[in-house]
């Protein structure tokens, strides 16, 4: 019996070896890989961005300028053409964007599958997942105890929570003793009660424009942020009469405008 046995195993051993050799020469090859550069450049409608120094005009006639601007940018995911989108890496995806730091505004994305994609997406702020996740979970640009995060001051310990847009600057409309304004916009929706949630989404499609992804060439996206928009948006807002917006209802309205903020300007294909 156990000659009969060794006989019959030796061709079912044949056929297992067999099909894992067939298994693995089927593999399908991976994609090559390459990078997209997404850079950000702060404007004021036409007019590039400059702190502490320059005027502008919003669409109620207010004069102002602009003293602090950060925002940060999450969740980013790339639109195929063709399909087949692509998301980056959740603890790979944020970014704190300051017009202090120009450093901060060109965020470098590797191994993005070859592709020509036609649109990005991304979170204004901070999703609620990763805003009431465990400290060890938030650390680099999200460590709200030291970097930059902490040195701007963007994060509420009395509300715990990330600020997701800071504007801060001056206006002869402003009514504060100091000419003064402030928009801190945050609100995740609330942990243990429904709270305020400011969070947005952008979507900027490119139009007849590709970020033409491969292993030799390098795309670079150059977005547009207008600061404008804040107060032009679909809803106007006046400074002299919303001079200090923090975690308060009327702070929906200005991340509604915000949301609209974001524009393709051009994208390099290098």
């Amino acid at each position: 019996m156990k000659r009969t046995f060794s006989y019959l195993l030796l061709p079912l051993m044949a056929i297992f070896v067999s099909a894992s050799v067939i298994s693995c020469t089927d593999d399908p090859v991976p994609l090559p890989t390459g990078s997209i550069k997404v850079k950000f450049d702060n404007v004021v409608g036409l007019r590039d961005l400059k702190l502490n120094s320059d005027k502008y005009i919003n669409a109620d006639g207010e004069d102002f300028t602009v003293s602090t601007l950060n925002y940060y940018i999450s969740n980013i995911k790339f639109i195929a053409a063709a399909g087949n989108n692509y998301t980056v890496p959740q603890d790979s995806s944020y970014f704190l964007i300051r017009e202090g730091n120009v450093d901060s505004q060109l965020i470098t994305f590797n191994n993005i599958p070859a592709r020509n994609y036609s649109g990005i997406e991304f979170v204004i702020g901070i999703d609620s997942l990763r805003s009431v996740s465990d400290i060890s979970k938030r650390k680099g640009i999200l460590d709200k105890d030291s970097g930059p995060t902490n040195q701007e001051a963007m994060y509420w310990d009395w509300n715990p929570g990330y600020i997701f847009l800071k504007l801060e600057g001056t206006s002869d409309s402003a009514t504060s003793s100091n000419n003064k304004f402030y928009y801190h916009i945050g609100g995740f929706g609330g942990l243990t009660q429904k709270t305020l949630n400011n969070i947005r989404v952008a979507k900027i499609d490119f139009g007849d424009q590709r970020a033409a992804v491969s292993r030799n060439a390098v795309a670079q996206i150059n977005l547009k942020a207008d600061i404008l928009k804040v107060f032009n948006g679909p809803t106007k807002v006046s400074i002299k009469e919303n001079g200090s917006v923090m975690f308060m209802p009327f702070s929906k309205t200005i991340a509604d405008n915000y949301a609209t903020m974001f524009s393709l300007d051009q994208i390099i294909n290098k």
